[in-house]
């Protein structure tokens, strides 16, 4: 059993962080004072007794590291998740040391010493996990060390927690059948079958085999719920519960306690909030201002070919909906054939569109046509993170077709964006853009911002889908 597994595990984890730590403090030691990288003090302070300090910095750490949830199962956690947990847990560590000294009147240790131990401890424990969580992954995908779970309730929560698991043999999820009141036995899903009614958990929990339920019940049978929940509860084998609704939920919801009642909303976007929106705005303008900058000789010889290789105007204006549903014009390197604009709105760019010059297939390609958005972004229309905008006639259309569509315009439309850091640009689903679109929404930090602008700068300006 998994459970049984996971305390050596941890255990493990334990002493391993403790020997990181011990390892990062002696380097930070050398690197001060024998490195020759520093300016040396003058009856400075020996390693034996700063090894002194290790007896309350071990356990001071470790403690930290429970407090931060460093030792609870990560099959599914992200490695930035797991790796801001690290550097929160070590600033508060480096804090408390210093606080320490402060209270104790001790003036002869180093705080530079301090410092470098905190920047080596980071980068350590961030490469032994991550280690770790590699080869764990690989030996999951060769089927060892795994999770075994029944699903209770065949339903469109079941097929997608299937496919999910399924697709990330790494997690180590085996999946052991589905316990449904309506379905038949051997009924099967994706190679998962229906082994019997609900009522089997009677028998099934008892044998002590299944290391998880996951409560996959449709909405026509959540009555059942509590029943389902009391049978696992006694047992002590962990439950999760997956509903059925969840494509009207966020990825994360936002829960509140009304004296003991639990309220959850159905819409959480962290870019409501004001200092997070002013964080965001701050970033986008001195991105654009720098990125105008760099990119300004690009923009230049587009601009000098465009009008040497076609007539009509350098800049093409287009008519795109955006923050709180308002109207604004995007602009864009012209790529197309000065054409009357009723024809235009209607259709979108389509394979060996004759509409579109020769320079323009290419700066489409490459995204240079877009660089004039970046005038979007410091007026405010734009961002240089967020959902791709649409023309209105699209907007229309979608809102009635695809669930959720109009969340997108609670925040900035921008210049790149999770959904085409991903290849869903271009002639590609909308519904699986949208889907993109609502979890950076609902995700969203600065860390985030920054990951897209790296993987755009590797995977996103080439668009394989431009026409």
């Amino acid at each position: 059993m998994i459970k049984d597994n996971q305390k050596y595990f941890n255990r493990i984890q334990v002493v391993a962080d403790g020997l990181i730590i011990v390892i990062a403090y002696v380097l930070a030691w050398y690197l001060r004072f024998r490195s020759g990288l520093f300016a040396m003090d003058e009856g400075y302070l020996s390693m034996a007794i700063y090894l002194q300090a290790l007896t309350y910095v071990v356990p001071g750490y470790l403690v930290l590291y429970g407090v931060f949830q460093l030792y609870t199962p990560k099959r599914v956690q992200g490695r930035r998740l797991e790796a801001w947990h690290i550097t929160q847990a070590n600033v508060i560590g480096l804090l408390g040391f210093i606080l320490v000294l402060y209270l104790t009147k001790e003036q002869n240790f180093s705080r530079t010493m301090l410092f470098v131990f905190f920047l080596i401890n980071v980068f350590l424990e961030v490469l032994a996990r991550n280690l770790i969580r590699m080869f764990l992954r690989n030996i999951r995908k060769k089927g060892l060390n795994q999770k075994y779970l029944i699903l209770v309730g065949y339903s469109r929560a079941a097929e997608q927690y299937i496919d999910r698991i399924t697709a990330n043999p790494e997690w180590g999820y085996s999946i052991r059948g589905i316990l449904d009141d309506h379905q038949p036995r051997g009924m099967e899903y994706k190679g998962v079958k229906v082994i019997g009614s609900i009522d089997n958990l009677m028998i099934i929990l008892p044998q002590n085999t299944i290391d998880e339920i996951a409560i996959t019940l449709g909405l026509e049978e959540y009555h059942k719920l509590e029943y389902i929940v009391n049978m696992c509860e006694k047992s002590g084998v962990h439950t999760q519960f997956i509903p059925d609704y969840n494509n009207m939920i966020p990825t994360k919801p936002y829960t509140e306690d009304l004296l003991g009642l639990p309220v959850v909303n159905i819409r959480h976007v962290p870019l409501n909030n004001t200092v997070n929106k002013a964080a965001k705005r701050a970033v986008d303008i001195f991105g654009a201002v720098f990125a105008l900058v760099l990119f300004s000789p690009v923009m230049l010889i587009t601009a000098l070919t465009i009008k040497l290789t076609s007539t009509g105007p350098l800049i093409f204006k287009q008519e795109r909906v955006g923050l709180q549903n308002k109207s604004f014009a995007m602009y864009k390197f012209r790529s197309m054939v000065v054409q009357d604009a009723s024809r235009e709105k209607n259709k979108w760019t389509t394979k060996d569109d004759p509409r579109v010059t020769k320079v323009g297939r290419f700066i489409r390609k490459t995204s240079i046509d877009e660089l004039p958005q970046l005038w979007n972004v410091l007026k405010g229309d734009m961002s240089l993170v967020g959902p791709r905008p649409e023309r209105p006639l699209f907007v229309e259309k979608f809102k009635e077709e695809i669930p959720r569509y109009m969340i997108k315009h609670q925040v900035r439309p921008g210049l790149t964006g999770w959904a085409q850091v991903n290849g869903y640009r271009g002639d590609t689903s909308i519904r699986k853009r949208i889907e993109f679109d609502l979890y950076y929404i609902e995700n969203w930090t600065i860390g985030f911002d920054f990951k897209i602008l790296f993987l755009t700068f590797f995977k996103g300006f080439v668009n394989k889908n431009a026409y």
